[in-house]
């Protein structure tokens, strides 16, 4: 039905703090990856890696398009955890957090299923998202391109302005807007760009700001 809300969120740096332990280990694995599978060394693959990831929004994206990567054998490779539980950040809170907003709710994510899964089970939150949207879903078309986003919509039947989209790249939200959903920020920026609805500097003061959306 048209009325009910649906919150869409990110999952790294909105759910949990991926920064400290998560995304450093990403690097590494994704360095390694282009330095075996493309014969470079450290720096040069590091180099490429950063620049396919601000040219295209992922690393990903520029393997496939400039060296044929297989997708799922990168994602594979690249988000092996074998100390996950060590490395992700649980807020003891998140879940009653999540439990107060009301509407349907669903992650969608950059990253693959099988870590997003994987994430989601040791925040114990698993169970209150509906779907897992992961780059898999969106035929490796990574946010902020629009083809993700229209692929989740269609896939739930969705309208835009049901939705209320929460992430930490504001890249990201800048698509959301102008499909038409509302957009949350998770910024301790200053200020937000008018595309943002709403900032607050952890998902934690979601519930305590609804009055704004």
């Amino acid at each position: 039905m048209m009325g009910e809300r649906v919150w869409i969120f990110d999952l790294d740096n909105t759910l949990h703090d991926a920064t400290p332990h998560i995304f450093p280990h990403i690097n590494r694995s994704m360095t390694a990856y282009l330095q075996e599978h493309l014969q470079l060394n450290e720096d040069e693959a590091n180099a490429l890696r950063a620049d396919y990831w601000q040219r295209y929004g992922a690393t990903l994206s520029g393997l496939m398009k400039h060296h044929g990567t297989d997708p799922d054998h990168f994602l594979w490779h690249t988000h092996q955890f074998p100390a996950l539980s060590k490395m992700v950040l649980r807020q003891p809170r998140l879940r009653h957090v999540l439990q107060q907003l009301p509407g349907r709710k669903v992650v969608f994510s950059n990253a693959p299923l099988h870590y997003a899964q994987a994430v989601l089970k040791l925040l114990r939150v698993d169970d209150l998202f509906e779907d897992v949207f992961a780059i898999e879903h969106s035929c490796y078309k990574p946010k902020p391109q629009a083809e993700g986003f229209r692929r989740l919509l269609r896939k739930h039947r969705l309208h835009a302005a049901q939705c209320v989209m929460v992430e930490d790249s504001a890249e990201n939200l800048q698509t959301a807007k102008r499909m038409g959903m509302r957009t949350v920020w998770i910024s301790t920026a200053p200020r937000a760009p008018a595309y943002v609805d709403l900032k607050i500097r952890d998902v934690l003061e979601l519930p305590r700001a609804l009055s704004k959306l």
